[in-house]
């Protein structure tokens, strides 16, 4: 999530590189599991064990930037301790994470839940917080389950979640008398009304490479379930498989109704269409859509859970994904980034995060819903009806898969999605180097 460089509380400066490639910051992160050296574009704030608390933050967009400044100063006003701040370019943070943490990381950085914080703690980058789990209240077993390793210990605070589905305006819906589909025919249905309407049916943006997952994710989950899907992700199914096939082949068949030169598009621009009734929906998270309407439209803004492929899975399953904190094993002031981690535990800090940012759902229960607006109130339901809950396709499967093969191969299908075949040979030869080389 692009945003312009600036400075975060506690006045360590944000570092990017300007004029760095992606396909140049995709190949650093392939490197990084062999890589010692931090590129300028993710290195630490220069402190001490005495110096306060250094922070890596993603949160490069300004809604959750402003949010966690104000989360942070609160702490920094309780404890009497410094919080110093590293906002990174969103892409730039998770394409070059190996290095950030093999390097001289930040004492604690903001993350993933599930599978792509399990790959880090296998491979001993991060601190074990066990000890602290067992004074936090308010987090269910299944977010336990989500902050937990491989081994059985805890690594992860988790802060917030959003859900991914469809969304669009009310009054778009409602003037045009178009009803939510349910299924996947109806789905389609109202995509070709929507174009015989003068309106280009669904917004997308894939320039930063990973909105596009989401609708991989949903159709693979809807068509084949989500215990495929996990499989698939963890390198346990082959991408060459029918089930996969047909993904993609029912993908084909709803690009025609995408907005065209997705590769090209930031997901703000795309979500941006959606705010001024040029599109009519867009697969994409609460926050995304969020961020670009204004409190005065905000109102208008809804959505509907993916529709339903094949009976047999319906639309159990939600991608979900919690965002939160990790201790860095190279942690340099660690009983500081504990008491911070303590701190971020706690519902008070969620919901002093949430009154900047309304685009999220508190995960610590103890938060309560009632400064919640209709948008989070809907997003608790959905996510609280769902028997599985997915993380995100460059969540559940291993970071250096995602970076380096899924989002070029994504990018591809939507330039060129006529060749089915070509592109799932393509991505199960690179799959089986990876996955073999752990």
């Amino acid at each position: 999530m692009v945003h312009s460089p600036g400075s975060g509380p506690g006045g360590c400066a944000h570092r990017a590189v300007r004029g760095a490639t992606r396909r140049s910051l995709l190949r650093g992160a392939a490197a990084g599991a062999g890589a010692v050296a931090v590129p300028a574009l993710l290195t630490a704030c220069g402190s001490g064990p005495g110096g306060g608390v250094t922070l890596g933050s993603n949160a490069s967009d300004a809604v959750p930037k402003r949010a966690y400044a104000d989360a942070f100063a609160a702490y920094e006003k309780k404890s009497k301790k410094d919080v110093k701040v590293n906002t990174v370019n969103h892409e730039n943070f998770q394409e070059n994470i190996n290095r950030y943490l093999q390097g001289t990381p930040d004492d604690v950085f903001t993350w993933f839940a599930g599978y792509r914080m399990q790959y880090f703690a296998r491979k001993g980058l991060l601190a074990d917080i066990s000890d602290l789990w067992r004074g936090f209240d308010g987090f269910s077993d299944a977010v336990k389950k989500q902050s937990t390793g491989e081994d059985g210990k805890q690594y992860f605070v988790p802060y917030y979640y959003y859900p991914w589905a469809v969304f669009h305006r009310k009054s778009v819906f409602r003037t045009r008398g178009y009803e939510i589909p349910k299924n996947f025919d109806q789905y389609r249905a109202l995509a070709r009304q929507m174009q015989k309407d003068g309106l280009t049916p669904f917004a997308l943006g894939d320039k930063e490479g990973w909105p596009a997952m989401g609708t991989f994710d949903y159709l693979d989950m809807r068509a084949n379930g989500y215990d495929f899907h996990i499989a698939l992700m963890r390198g346990e199914k082959s991408w060459t498989s029918p089930q996969v096939r047909q993904v993609f082949d029912l993908w084909r068949g709803l690009l025609p109704y995408h907005q065209k030169g997705a590769n090209g598009r930031t997901w703000q621009e795309a979500a941006q269409s959606l705010q001024q009734k040029k599109t009519g929906m867009a697969v994409l998270g609460l926050p995304h859509p969020g961020q670009q309407f204004t409190a005065q439209n905000r109102a208008d803004l809804d959505f509907f859970p993916f529709p339903e492929i094949d009976p047999a899975f319906g639309q159990e399953a939600v991608e979900a994904p919690v965002d939160g904190f990790l201790l860095a094993k190279k942690a340099r002031n660690r009983a500081g980034a504990e008491d911070l981690l303590r701190f971020l535990a706690t519902p008070q800090a969620e919901l002093i995060y949430l009154k900047s940012d309304p685009n999220n759902v508190a995960v610590n229960s103890g938060a309560g819903t009632g400064s919640y607006d209709a948008l989070q109130k809907k997003a608790v339901r959905l996510v609280s009806g769902a028997r599985q809950i997915s993380q995100f396709m460059d969540r559940d499967t291993r970071p250096d898969f995602a970076s380096t093969i899924l989002i070029q191969a994504i990018q591809q299908f939507i330039g060129d999605p006529d060749d089915i075949d070509g592109l799932v040979n393509g991505i199960e030869r690179q799959k089986k180097q990876i996955f073999a080389a752990d």
